[in-house]
């Protein structure tokens, strides 16, 4: 079965940290792009941040950038998103998808999300004193 399979959310304070998990299954996450995007309630999907098949692309949201990290592992077939100094509005639900890349392209946060190949289920994230 191929699946991406988030992991990693939870409860946190304002001001700290987490470290979500996106794992493949079934098939290699090293010919695809990876993006994080996530859901508030009653908000629409947002992009969070991406990476490129080889790690040298990066991209972050304006409301994220400086406090998240995205990285991957393709030996472990995982990609991460360090999450720090956390605030109240980065409560959502998170969700990973991958996207084919044949060609080593830079990641943009503004492809479709019919580009996505996969998804995960997403995993909460409630940032709360």
């Amino acid at each position: 079965q191929l699946q991406l399979v988030e992991s990693g959310g939870g409860l946190v304070q304002p001001g700290g940290s987490l470290r979500l998990s996106c794992a493949a299954s079934g098939f290699t996450l090293n010919s695809y792009q990876i993006g994080w995007f996530r859901q508030a309630p009653g908000k629409g999907r947002e992009g969070v941040s991406c990476i490129n098949r080889s790690a040298s692309s990066t991209n972050y949201a304006d409301s994220v950038k400086g406090r998240f990290t995205i990285s991957r592992d393709n030996a472990k077939n995982t990609v991460y998103l360090q999450m720090n100094s956390l605030k109240p509005d980065d409560t959502a639900i998170y969700y990973c998808a991958a996207r084919r890349d044949l060609l080593f392209r830079a990641c943009v946060l503004s492809a479709p999300s019919n580009e996505y190949d996969y998804w995960g289920q997403g995993t909460q994230v409630t940032v709360s004193s």
